[in-house]
């Protein structure tokens, strides 16, 4: 299974922090509301997880059929 990155959209800040430090840039904050992940591009690598300060991304584990139909 992979991982892909998810946002508690509530409780987001939207301070970019994530942004930054996305290598597939698959992380954008549009209207500087909230940030949203293109699960398309996301890879699981963590990074926004670690660097997130209001702790609101998580990793959660995508089976492989879930995966296909994000494509």
């Amino acid at each position: 299974m992979k991982r892909k990155a998810v946002v508690s959209i509530r409780e987001c800040v939207a301070c970019g922090c994530c942004v930054k430090v996305c290598p597939r840039k698959a992380i954008s904050v549009p209207f500087g509301i909230y940030a949203e992940i293109n699960q398309n591009l996301c890879v699981g690598c963590g990074k926004c997880s670690q660097e997130c300060p209001a702790s609101v991304i998580c990793m959660e584990e995508v089976s492989h059929e879930a995966e296909k139909e994000m494509v």
